[in-house]
């Protein structure tokens, strides 16, 4: 094996770790931001709660949405893996549409709930609320910056081995948002229905 090819090797696994780091760091933020979640859930200071102001439908259909892009995601990777550029650009644009759609969806509903005066500040579980949905918002806007820089990557030098690497890191990246959006979806919103 070659110097440089060492040298590359070595690259990727102190990516991987230095990322799986990150993740895992990703994971205490939000585990902290469910605990508190639970914690605030019934702190409605005589305000409504989470049954009385969520849009079940729109909700399901926001989930679908980002499921959907993980699964274009996939595909992605998958072309990645066979090389087929053309169906790498063409998943790529469609989990940046979903990713998109999705983020226009979670910003109109904090716009209609700020516009109905439940915002942040009207309740401990609005504020509970709202930072928690906000900072995976703000994940899924920070993943689709990284998607854009990527796809203009792929465009201008095609496949490279760098490039697959970062692709393979979004991917990763972008299932945990997904991961992260099903304990959202479970927790703030069915337990609200359910219980």
């Amino acid at each position: 094996m070659s110097e440089a090819a060492t040298e590359q090797k070595q690259l990727l696994k102190r990516t991987s770790i230095g990322f799986w780091l990150y993740l895992m760091t990703d994971c205490l933020l939000f585990a902290s931001l469910f605990a508190t979640y639970v914690v605030m859930r019934d702190a409605t200071a005589g305000g409504p709660s989470g049954i009385d102001i969520f849009e079940m439908p729109l909700v399901l259909a926001e989930t679908i949405i980002l499921l959907t892009s993980s699964l274009a995601c996939g595909l992605a990777l998958v072309a990645l893996a066979t090389k087929n550029m053309r169906q790498l650009l063409v998943t790529l644009s469609l989990t940046f549409m979903l990713g998109a759609a999705f983020l226009v969806i979670e910003i109109s509903e904090f716009a209609k709930l700020i516009g109905e005066g439940y915002g942040p500040q009207a309740s401990g579980f609005l504020s509970a609320f709202f930072t928690l949905v906000g900072t995976h918002g703000a994940h899924v806007f920070i993943g689709l910056l990284w998607l854009a820089i990527l796809f203009a990557t792929f465009i201008r030098r095609g496949i490279t081995d760098k490039l697959t690497r970062q692709l393979t890191l979004f991917g990763l990246f972008w299932h945990f948002l997904d991961l992260i959006w099903i304990f959202v979806f479970t927790v703030v919103y069915l337990m609200e229905v359910v219980t």
